[in-house]
């Protein structure tokens, strides 16, 4: 009958040691966890139609007159035929050429709000020149140089004494935040320390003042774990906050992700493209954000033994609803361990 209650596991809650949030699982609100598929994929890819060109798409190559102005290209000769170009956004949320976030006066109808000049740095990373490929497209090596162009930005902005946070995100799909299809992604430098990362912070420290160990380090795998490379695993997170949300961390404690060298860089590569693929192929290619979660840059050195920075994936599938924004508690119909079993089990996409 409609009103009998189904049979299964019961909802559970969990907290999260390392974002400090509690997640409820409500497996009775969902599907069996193997029939999650996103209704209509994000976009449509092609790996035969790499010369394409899109006209009107300011990213494809030959196009950069369309671009705001480019701060840096790889190959970094002058060459056209460029692979990866860092570029200043033509809508930037914040402007680098005020002066430095001094406070701004005060306001008497803002009462007790604190108010700072809106500087900051807000740039793009076109990961391709190509307008058909996308990210998970690229071999392991070509997404490595991605990666090592979000450190090299990430490096230039730390040398701004004003900058305490750079937020390097990906957003893949119309309804995950992208306003062009060509791929790219995003990289902010803020003048604060924002408050979801303060939390982090304060979370992974509580853990180890009352442990002595790194929340991240500690981690059991086990029924979590998606698949592993020779420096990172990747696993659904025991209190994961969406249903198939991925997490690829450092094997070795890493504080800071613009530590990464190259040979780091293409294992990360490698890994990070197997799970953009076998997401892209078990959920029907959904729209997904992914950010990288590191170190502040003006943290000091008793900080940095639990502070362990890691890639977050988290593919469109759920609503953020009323009950999420008021409470900061979210409700995932999937358990991470039967989220982990379906993508482990995924066979490897050539």
């Amino acid at each position: 009958m409609a009103s009998e209650k189904k049979q299964g596991r019961s909802p559970e809650l969990r907290k999260d040691w390392v974002t400090n949030r509690w997640v409820i699982f409500s497996p009775a609100r969902a599907k069996r966890p193997s029939d999650f598929k996103y209704k209509s994929p994000a976009t449509t890819t092609s790996t035969t139609t790499a010369d394409q060109i899109q006209d009107g798409c300011p990213f494809c190559l030959g196009h950069e007159h369309l671009c705001a102005p480019e701060i840096f290209r790889v190959p970094t000769s002058s060459d056209p035929d460029w692979k990866i170009r860092v570029i200043q956004n033509l809508y930037p949320a914040l402007d680098r050429t005020l002066n430095d976030p001094i406070a701004v006066a005060p306001n008497p109808n803002l009462n007790g709000v604190e108010v700072l000049r809106g500087f900051g740095f807000h740039d793009v990373v076109i990961e391709t020149p190509f307008h058909s490929l996308q990210l998970s497209d690229l071999s392991p090596q070509e997404i490595s140089e991605v990666l090592l162009a979000y450190k090299n930005r990430i490096l230039q902005l730390a040398a701004h004494s004003s900058i305490h946070y750079v937020q390097v995100f990906k957003n893949h799909g119309a309804s995950a935040g992208a306003s062009l299809s060509h791929s790219h992604s995003q990289i902010i430098g803020l003048p604060i320390v924002p408050p979801n990362v303060s939390a982090r912070v304060d979370s992974m420290k509580q853990y180890f003042n009352e442990t002595g160990k790194c929340s991240v380090c500690e981690i059991q795998v086990k029924e979590l774990l998606i698949d592993e490379s020779t420096h990172f695993i990747s696993i659904v997170p025991l209190a994961a906050t969406f249903p198939f949300e991925i997490w690829i961390i450092p094997r070795d404690h890493s504080s800071h992700f613009h530590q990464l060298d190259e040979a780091e860089a293409v294992d990360l590569g490698g890994l990070l493209k197997l799970m953009l693929r076998k997401m892209a192929s078990q959920l029907n290619n959904p729209p997904f954000n992914f950010m990288i979660h590191t170190s502040p840059l003006r943290v000091t050195d008793p900080q940095l033994p639990y502070i362990h920075w890691f890639l977050q994936i988290i593919p469109q599938l759920t609503v953020v609803a009323g009950f999420e924004m008021a409470t900061g508690c979210y409700i995932n119909p999937v358990f991470p361990e039967d989220a982990a079993k379906v993508l482990r089990e995924v066979p490897n996409p050539e």
